[in-house]
Protein backbone atom coordinates (compact mmCIF):
# COMPACT_ATOMS: atom_id res chain seq x y z
CA UNK A 1 0.00 0.00 0.00
CA UNK A 2 2.85 2.27 1.14
CA UNK A 3 4.37 1.71 -2.42
CA UNK A 4 1.06 2.60 -4.51
CA UNK A 5 0.62 5.80 -2.66
CA UNK A 6 4.50 6.58 -3.20
CA UNK A 7 4.35 5.59 -7.39
CA UNK A 8 0.91 7.62 -7.16
CA UNK A 9 2.71 10.66 -5.55
CA UNK A 10 5.61 10.25 -8.60
CA UNK A 11 3.02 10.23 -10.94
CA UNK A 12 1.33 13.41 -10.15
CA UNK A 13 4.48 15.00 -9.68
CA UNK A 14 5.32 13.87 -13.15
CA UNK A 15 2.09 15.08 -14.91
CA UNK A 16 2.56 18.48 -12.79
CA UNK A 17 6.11 18.71 -14.84
CA UNK A 18 4.63 18.14 -18.26
CA UNK A 19 2.01 19.96 -17.56
CA UNK A 20 4.37 23.09 -16.65
CA UNK A 21 6.52 22.00 -19.84
CA UNK A 22 3.97 22.14 -21.96
CA UNK A 23 2.48 25.90 -21.10
CA UNK A 24 6.17 26.74 -23.12
CA UNK A 25 4.97 25.05 -26.14
CA UNK A 26 5.05 28.66 -28.01
CA UNK A 27 8.90 28.48 -27.61
CA UNK A 28 9.12 26.08 -29.79
CA UNK A 29 10.73 26.44 -33.83
CA UNK A 30 13.65 27.45 -35.28
CA UNK A 31 14.00 31.30 -34.30
CA UNK A 32 17.20 34.16 -35.63
CA UNK A 33 18.06 36.87 -35.18
CA UNK A 34 20.29 39.23 -37.79
CA UNK A 35 22.32 42.19 -36.78
CA UNK A 36 24.66 43.76 -39.21
CA UNK A 37 27.61 42.32 -37.60
CA UNK A 38 26.20 39.33 -36.25
CA UNK A 39 23.64 36.08 -37.05
CA UNK A 40 21.75 34.71 -33.93
CA UNK A 41 20.03 31.54 -34.11
CA UNK A 42 18.08 29.45 -31.69
CA UNK A 43 15.95 25.97 -31.86
CA UNK A 44 13.63 24.79 -29.47
CA UNK A 45 12.35 20.87 -29.82
CA UNK A 46 9.53 19.75 -27.35
CA UNK A 47 7.93 19.46 -25.45
CA UNK A 48 7.91 15.80 -25.14
CA UNK A 49 7.80 13.43 -21.92
CA UNK A 50 8.34 16.68 -20.17
CA UNK A 51 11.29 17.75 -22.18
CA UNK A 52 12.37 20.53 -24.04
CA UNK A 53 15.79 20.41 -25.85
CA UNK A 54 17.49 23.94 -27.82
CA UNK A 55 20.86 25.00 -29.05
CA UNK A 56 21.87 28.19 -29.75
CA UNK A 57 24.66 29.01 -32.48
CA UNK A 58 25.75 32.81 -32.93
CA UNK A 59 28.17 33.42 -35.79
CA UNK A 60 29.42 36.82 -36.35
CA UNK A 61 30.71 38.66 -39.79
CA UNK A 62 34.34 38.51 -38.71
CA UNK A 63 33.84 35.19 -38.43
CA UNK A 64 33.55 34.13 -34.60
CA UNK A 65 31.28 31.67 -33.50
CA UNK A 66 29.64 30.21 -30.27
CA UNK A 67 27.14 27.73 -29.51
CA UNK A 68 24.98 27.28 -26.28
CA UNK A 69 23.42 23.40 -25.31
CA UNK A 70 19.96 24.43 -23.86
CA UNK A 71 17.45 22.04 -22.22
CA UNK A 72 13.85 22.75 -19.95
CA UNK A 73 13.13 19.72 -17.72
CA UNK A 74 12.54 18.72 -14.61
CA UNK A 75 15.21 19.79 -11.81
CA UNK A 76 15.88 18.86 -8.71
CA UNK A 77 12.80 20.83 -7.31
CA UNK A 78 10.71 21.75 -9.79
CA UNK A 79 10.97 23.09 -13.88
CA UNK A 80 14.50 24.29 -14.67
CA UNK A 81 16.44 25.62 -17.61
CA UNK A 82 19.97 24.32 -18.07
CA UNK A 83 22.68 26.26 -19.99
CA UNK A 84 25.89 24.48 -21.90
CA UNK A 85 27.84 27.39 -22.83
CA UNK A 86 30.39 25.85 -25.24
CA UNK A 87 29.45 22.34 -24.68
CA UNK A 88 30.59 22.68 -20.94
CA UNK A 89 28.70 21.29 -17.69
CA UNK A 90 25.11 22.45 -17.33
CA UNK A 91 24.02 25.43 -15.19
CA UNK A 92 20.72 25.36 -13.79
CA UNK A 93 18.35 27.82 -13.53
CA UNK A 94 15.04 27.56 -11.45
CA UNK A 95 12.01 28.51 -12.60
CA UNK A 96 10.73 32.04 -10.74
CA UNK A 97 7.53 32.81 -12.74
CA UNK A 98 5.68 30.70 -15.29
CA UNK A 99 2.80 33.18 -17.68
CA UNK A 100 0.90 32.51 -20.58
CA UNK A 101 3.52 33.66 -22.94
CA UNK A 102 6.20 34.40 -20.52
CA UNK A 103 8.62 32.42 -18.39
CA UNK A 104 11.58 33.26 -16.13
CA UNK A 105 14.26 31.22 -14.84
CA UNK A 106 16.54 32.31 -11.79
CA UNK A 107 20.30 31.22 -10.24
CA UNK A 108 20.63 33.88 -7.68
CA UNK A 109 23.90 32.22 -7.25
CA UNK A 110 25.42 32.83 -10.47
CA UNK A 111 26.77 36.01 -11.47
CA UNK A 112 25.96 36.50 -15.35
CA UNK A 113 23.20 35.47 -16.41
CA UNK A 114 21.66 35.46 -13.07
CA UNK A 115 17.98 35.89 -14.49
CA UNK A 116 16.85 34.32 -18.01
CA UNK A 117 13.51 35.43 -19.50
CA UNK A 118 11.44 34.34 -22.79
CA UNK A 119 8.31 36.00 -23.68
CA UNK A 120 6.72 36.21 -26.82
CA UNK A 121 5.56 39.55 -28.79
CA UNK A 122 3.15 38.75 -31.15
CA UNK A 123 4.98 36.26 -33.83
CA UNK A 124 8.56 37.13 -32.25
CA UNK A 125 10.16 35.40 -29.34
CA UNK A 126 11.89 37.97 -27.46
CA UNK A 127 14.71 36.23 -25.03
CA UNK A 128 16.17 38.65 -22.14
CA UNK A 129 19.63 37.83 -19.62
CA UNK A 130 20.50 39.66 -16.77
CA UNK A 131 22.73 39.77 -14.21
CA UNK A 132 26.23 41.50 -12.35
CA UNK A 133 29.69 41.36 -14.30
CA UNK A 134 32.16 43.13 -12.48
CA UNK A 135 29.57 44.57 -10.15
CA UNK A 136 27.88 46.17 -12.95
CA UNK A 137 24.17 45.20 -13.35
CA UNK A 138 24.26 44.30 -16.91
CA UNK A 139 21.72 42.80 -19.35
CA UNK A 140 21.42 41.56 -23.01
CA UNK A 141 17.92 41.21 -24.73
CA UNK A 142 17.09 39.50 -28.24
CA UNK A 143 14.42 39.81 -30.75
CA UNK A 144 13.77 36.65 -32.77
CA UNK A 145 11.86 35.83 -35.66
CA UNK A 146 10.91 32.28 -37.18
CA UNK A 147 13.21 31.18 -39.42
CA UNK A 148 12.87 30.57 -42.91
CA UNK A 149 13.66 27.05 -43.49
CA UNK A 150 14.94 25.35 -46.45
CA UNK A 151 14.64 21.94 -48.12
Amino acid sequence: MKRSIIACMACVAMAAGAQDIDALRWMSGSWVREAPDEIVREMWLGPANGTMAGVNLTSTRAGRASYEFLRIARGSERLSYFASPGGRAPVEFRLKELGERRVVFENPAHDFPRRILYWREGDALMARIEGTMRGEARAEEWRFVRAITRD
